[in-house]
């Protein structure tokens, strides 16, 4: 039975663990990630400058705020968001993830505070909050937004990122991606999928507030891409209240 009181499920962090030693490798085993980070940059970029109205020519938007990345495995997002001025904390719930995430934020000349553990052990309150592919892999859904949702400061952004409960996701994320190489097989549980109207419902049970949603497609002439077709995966920025 799964541990409630933490959002780590073991053998999911041992599952991502694993992948640590190429995780920064665009060929490797994450490949799929190095090819998702862009699309979900493209969209935390236009969130952020719609929410604090910053300039879209602004090199630092995120200057004098605090950011926190859920599920940052070695570091994707969090580098990034270091680039865009913040000050950010990086979590993961494996220990080999956060070795890479350190060894490669330093090898870059960035100060990224990345920890070992559960959201559920951060205290404070951050400006904005990313979680990016981790809800479909927590002990419980519920909690875990009931957590994002109480380090986001007043005023805060929240954004998520998670595949959706269809057909079509599942064909491609698991018996085509999965089932060819494209992602390491036992990454995702179509069970564990969450549709929009779910989210959007236990956003409001933990005191959030969504404002958009978007989804992120895939074709053979633009591969993945920011869509309207909510499909195979989907963004979601929430607000507090």
């Amino acid at each position: 039975m799964a541990d409630t009181s933490t959002s780590i499920v073991a053998r999911e962090a041992e599952h991502f663990g694993a992948l640590a030693g190429d995780w920064w490798d665009p060929r490797g085993a994450s490949a799929m990630l190095h090819r998702l980070n862009p699309v979900r940059l493209r969209y935390v970029r236009d969130r952020i400058d719609r929410h604090w109205q910053a300039d879209k020519r602004s090199v630092r938007p995120l200057a004098g705020k605090r950011a926190l990345d859920v599920g940052c495995g070695a570091g994707l997002l969090c580098e990034p968001l270091a680039r865009l001025g913040a000050e950010v904390t990086g979590v993961d719930a494996a220990p080999q993830l956060i070795a890479a995430a350190v060894a490669h934020a330093e090898g870059q000349g960035l100060a990224i505070d990345y920890r070992a553990c559960g959201v559920e052990e951060i205290a404070g309150e951050f400006d904005l909050v990313t979680a990016m592919e981790v809800i479909e892999h927590v002990a419980s859904p519920e909690q875990f937004l009931r957590d994002l949702a109480g380090r986001l400061a007043p005023g805060g952004l929240l954004i998520l990122s998670t595949p959706n409960r269809t057909a079509w996701a599942k064909l491609l994320t698991i018996t085509l991606a999965e089932g060819f190489g494209r992602i390491p097989r036992g990454t995702h549980d179509y069970d564990s999928f969450i549709p929009p109207e779910r989210i959007t419902a236990l956003m409001g049970e933990a005191g959030l507030r969504v404002v958009d949603t978007a989804g992120i497609a895939y074709s053979l002439s633009r591969g993945l891409h920011l869509s309207e077709d909510l499909r195979l995966n989907y963004l979601v920025s929430a607000v507090r209240g």
